[in-house]
């Protein structure tokens, strides 16, 4: 075991890549013959672009360990893999645990607590209690995210909107006004949960006052809550302004669609906000919430996934050591810089590309949601089977009370 640097005191969301869970050898990763440094195993869901300079400088910080790195896509592959590492005993000292795993890893006591923990001090309360239980903290976030609708200006200019609308009749008038000049109106993945989906329910919760909470209460049920925002969008597959194609494709393929201006509106959160320019430096575009039925725009947004250790990291003290790398100012800048996360630790006041400015507000005034972050338990299987049964509805398959009705059958299967 190697005790914690003290040179240490001087990263995270989700990349939308496709592909089958790699190996990837960074840096100093790459052990040479007679190579005695402690041998630090780490899991991560971001890309080797992201990860890669958080490694190194770590590595430099830490010249007594060296770390492998191995990476899945989020979130289904990711979880995926990691459940089968750490059934066979081959999970990494350190990996990722997001909203969709978080009861598994802590009610199965496979990642260790690491409340008290001097290097959590700099972590924003919000991250604290939603990477963690019942007062206790698990995952070492420092940075929260929201997702938008990004949109090309000057197409809606050209069409005589001066500005986004925020309330959805509007918002339905401009995707007819949008698809009659030929463009894809709006395009996003539904390979997992639709932010559309996220912000919608959210601003339908605090508008009707309800909770998720409510359906493991059991003093309400997701057929009553999820119908009214459900039918908002699958409205919108009905009547063809959106694709029913969505089921089939990902991020980089919708990101792709708009740069080239093939399509009107995606989703936009941090991790992509940096690639439009770099794919079309001659594209003028905005980011704006997801309009409501009371002209409340909210978002999806969450705090970001959180790093653990596992309850039987071959190499504990090292693993602390890379927490503390992280959420030190210098680990902060780092992630940041590669991400464009909006850090929220005390150590590090992160520069914000200015699209994101109606995110990060978003972020500060609370209308941001994320369903999986608010479910108490039952997050994993409960996502799958939200996913499975949103693509149905996508399909023309299912109503919207279909699918909620399908969820609360999953939670009665899942209770016993």
């Amino acid at each position: 075991m190697v005790p914690r640097s003290s040179t240490a005191l001087s990263r995270l969301r989700t990349a939308l890549i496709g592909g089958v869970a790699l190996s990837l050898m960074l840096g100093g990763c790459s052990a040479a013959a007679g190579d005695d440094r402690t041998l630090l195993t780490v899991f991560s869901w971001e890309n080797e672009t992201q990860i890669g300079p958080v490694i190194e400088a770590f590595e430099e910080a830490n010249p007594d360990i060296r770390v492998e790195i191995s990476h899945a896509p989020p979130v289904a592959e990711y979880i995926s893999t990691l459940q089968n590492r750490l059934l066979g005993g081959t999970a990494a000292d350190v990996f990722v645990m997001g909203s969709e795993n978080k009861s598994n890893l802590i009610d199965g006591k496979l990642i260790v607590d690491i409340t008290d923990e001097p290097y959590l001090d700099v972590i924003a309360p919000l991250n604290k209690e939603i990477r963690g239980r019942d007062g206790r903290v698990y995952g070492l976030s420092v940075s929260s995210w929201s997702t938008g609708l990004a949109y090309d200006t000057e197409l809606l200019a050209s069409l005589g909107y001066d500005e986004f609308p925020t309330e959805w009749d509007e918002f339905v008038q401009l995707l007819r006004d949008i698809k009659d000049t030929g463009t894809t109106p709006y395009l996003e993945p539904w390979l997992q949960l639709p932010d559309s989906i996220a912000s919608s329910v959210g601003a339908a919760n605090a508008r009707n006052a309800v909770s998720d909470v409510d359906v493991f209460d059991g003093t309400a049920t997701f057929e009553e809550n999820w119908t009214e925002p459900l039918s908002q969008w699958a409205d919108l597959f009905e009547e063809g302004l959106i694709s029913r194609d969505v089921v089939g494709i990902n991020g980089d393929q919708a990101l792709e669609e708009f740069v080239t201006g093939r399509a009107a509106m995606i989703p936009m959160g941090p991790w992509n906000v940096t690639k439009v320019p770099e794919l079309n430096p001659d594209l003028d575009w905005a980011i704006a919430g997801f309009p409501q039925p009371d002209g409340e725009p909210w978002f999806a947004g969450n705090a970001s996934p959180g790093w653990v250790i596992n309850a039987k990291a071959k190499e504990p003290e090292a693993a602390h050591t890379f927490l503390e790398f992280l959420a030190s100012a210098e680990g902060v800048e780092v992630f940041q810089a590669q991400t464009n996360s909006m850090t929220t630790t005390t150590n590090f006041d992160p520069p914000i590309d200015e699209h994101l400015a109606p995110n990060l507000l978003a972020l500060q005034e609370g209308r941001v949601y994320l369903p999986q972050a608010a479910w108490p338990r039952y997050q994993d299987a409960l996502n799958v089977e939200m996913v499975a049964q949103l693509q149905l509805m996508a399909q023309g398959q299912l109503t919207p009370a279909e699918v909620g009705a399908a969820l609360d059958a999953k939670i009665a299967q899942l209770g016993g």
